[in-house]
């Protein structure tokens, strides 16, 4: 699998990353297998975060034989110093590791989290201090809305940046396109949420993938497609959902990969005029 530079931090990274989420629940011996199958895929970067259940305490040990060779990254809710410094040293312990290559606020939606953050006694003070420590290499974060994006950036100078950038929000909603040409500009490392995402699921619903709350594509095809969407936007990594299916998929897409031409991008619009229920932002259920 071919590799990209993640913006400022200089790191190379695989342009799919493995979702934590994905050995969230599973046997030791299956997060070990899935984990070992990524990396020999060519996979490098892994994500995950204290919200995803039990997911920390799985990639840990599955992840421990090939820790220098990965590019970790974790994240946290906390918005006060206490707080963050908990998940910070928590986090380390449970993925058998002394460093994150990137850390990162997580699912940041509003101004008023952005204040929290960077107040006094707020969870970017624990950040910094814990860089200071080579605790962590790089600091980023995941935001859910262009607001908190934009904040964000203009707060501080940002390593990177975890953001939707997914078809059909994209083309129908215009979501995410000023945010990723702020970021280039800054030459923030750029790592795609929802490339696989299609739709938010309807009411009653069956749900033919347990762990997303969203509705993923459907077949291999759409996942060709919504990889090279957003491979096409200048993104660094596009980070899979939680089902092993779906990251296999993204791969294959990945080896096969070209940029999106005009027609495919026209196509891709189309199709998201066409959608049987709302995208899945600008307005997330979660």
């Amino acid at each position: 699998m071919f590799r990209r530079v993640l913006g400022r931090s200089g790191l190379e990274v695989s342009v799919v990353g493995f979702g934590g989420i994905i050995v969230k629940d599973e046997t030791t011996e299956n997060a070990a297998k899935y984990v070992e199958e990524a990396i020999n895929r060519g996979v490098n970067y892994f994500d995950v975060a204290p919200s995803y259940g039990n997911a920390e305490d799985m990639l840990g040990p599955a992840l421990e034989p090939f820790r220098k060779d990965v590019v970790l990254s974790c994240k946290t809710d906390a918005l006060e110093k206490d707080e963050c410094w908990r998940d910070i040293e928590t986090s380390l312990k449970k993925l058998k590791t002394n460093y994150f290559d990137l850390y990162q606020f997580h699912s940041i939606v509003s101004k008023e989290e952005v204040d929290k953050i960077f107040s006094a006694g707020g969870a970017m003070e624990a950040v910094l201090e814990a860089k200071e420590k080579n605790m962590i290499n790089n600091i980023g974060f995941s935001a859910h809305t262009e607001e908190a994006a934009f904040e964000l950036i203009k707060r501080f100078d940002f390593d990177t940046i975890m953001f939707p950038v997914n078809w059909a929000s994209w083309l129908k909603e215009g979501f995410g396109n000023s945010v990723l040409d702020l970021a280039k500009k800054k030459n923030m490392g750029i790592i795609a949420l929802k490339a696989l995402a299609k739709r938010k699921w309807k009411k009653g619903e069956e749900r033919n993938w347990s762990k997303p709350w969203y509705k993923p594509v459907e077949n291999y095809e759409e996942a060709k497609l919504g990889l090279r969407f957003t491979l096409s936007k200048g993104v660094d990594t596009a980070v899979s959902p939680g089902h092993m299916e779906l990251l296999r998929w993204a791969c294959d897409a990945a080896d096969e990969y070209e940029p999106l031409s005009k027609t495919e991008e026209d196509y891709l619009r189309e199709k998201a005029k066409n959608l049987e229920n709302d995208t899945v932002f600008p307005h997330p259920d979660a």
